[in-house]
């Protein structure tokens, strides 16, 4: 409805030229895009997609198209196979979305497709993976979601390794994004390549936004590290992610780190937890740069009164630091602003196809 109405609102604005109107909604749309308000870019985005010219048009849908399904849409039937067990013809239509996606949205001499999700991305991807002059093109679909859903199926078929650079390429579309990293080193684990998982699991944490983010990282390293028979680093790292974020299968972790090690674990003091972390060069709580430009949007959202982005921006900071004066801030907005306590999920941090943990911990 909300986007019916936005289509309204755009169609009686469009009174000058055909040029004028394409420049027009480009401008809405990058508007739209800045504000991470994904139903207005999409509202832009078909009108411009109405006044262009029709060879322009077939190619339109030619870009996001496969035998008369948007990609989206394809993307929808590949996970309905998936839930409903037919992963033969889901891997299928997999295989043919990846390779449409990598061939028609390949990186180019002087520009490169990305699939940031929202102003926050944005900012930094500017700040940690801008490193030339070539133009972002964004791309109309989530990719690195649709290119996870791939490399799951290559695992659950018997593939892993292939899985491992298809992953990559959903890394590339989009670094920010922690889940195809997470099912990286869930391929890492499978393969019992553990100097692998901690590696990617680094990576990762150099952009993980959330607290249940910042947990799973720790948790990977300490089922590592389990594995490895480094039994007191385990329960460091297992600790952590029980601080950053409680799950239910860290106490059976902790329980079978304390079997394979013969005799019963201490919880680890705060200054044990970091010198393990030290050990392994893996930092304790968020990235710097994740916190900074988080608490920078909110600055600049808060001296443009826009309010609704600020308490987004503000709530990714304060759940990353529970810095109280950011609470009040936030209270000050929204006095009935419903604060995440520790660990508890954020709205966009629900389990997903993978898991945190070792699923079988006996073996």
């Amino acid at each position: 409805m909300a986007e019916n109405k936005l289509l309204e609102e755009l169609r009686a604005k469009l009174t000058g030229s055909p040029e004028q109107n394409t420049k027009f909604l480009r401008g809405e749309a990058e508007r739209f895009a800045k504000e991470g308000n994904v139903e207005g870019m999409n509202a832009a985005t078909m009108l411009l997609v109405e006044i262009m010219p029709q060879d322009q048009k077939e190619e339109v849908e030619r870009l996001t198209h496969i035998d008369g399904l948007r990609l989206d849409e394809m993307q929808n039937k590949i996970v309905k196979l998936i839930n409903e067990k037919n992963t033969t013809e889901a891997k299928s239509l997999a295989e043919r979305l990846y390779k449409k996606i990598i061939i028609d949205y390949r990186e180019g001499e002087e520009a490169r497709f990305v699939s940031l999700r929202n102003p926050f991305e944005d900012n930094l991807y500017q700040l940690k993976y801008k490193k030339d002059q070539k133009v972002l093109n964004r791309t109309p679909f989530d990719f690195p979601a649709y290119i996870t859903t791939y490399a799951y199926l290559l695992v659950e078929t018997g593939s892993p390794l292939d899985a491992i650079p298809v992953l990559e390429k959903a890394i590339e579309y989009n670094p920010l994004d922690c889940n195809p990293r997470f099912e990286l080193a869930e391929v890492y684990k499978l393969l019992k390549n553990k100097r692998m998982l901690i590696e990617t699991t680094k990576e990762t944490l150099e952009v993980a936004a959330s607290p249940v983010a910042i947990a799973r990282c720790y948790a990977n390293v300490g089922y590592a590290l389990t594995d490895l028979g480094e039994y007191d680093d385990a329960v460091a790292f297992l600790s952590a992610s029980l601080i950053f974020a409680p799950h239910p299968a860290i106490p059976y972790e902790l329980r079978d780190v304390a079997e394979r090690k013969g005799s019963p674990i201490k919880p680890p003091t705060q200054a044990e937890i970091n010198a393990a972390m030290k050990k392994y060069d893996i930092p304790y709580g968020p990235n710097e740069d994740v916190v900074s430009v988080a608490a920078q949007l909110s600055a600049n959202y808060l001296m443009d009164k826009d309010i609704p982005n600020a308490l987004k921006a503000l709530k990714l900071t304060y759940n990353l630091t529970r810095d109280e004066e950011i609470k009040k801030v936030i209270l000050k907005y929204e006095p009935d602003a419903r604060m995440t306590k520790t660990g508890e999920d954020e709205a966009d941090e629900k389990p997903d196809i993978t898991q945190t943990v070792n699923n079988s911990p006996e073996e």
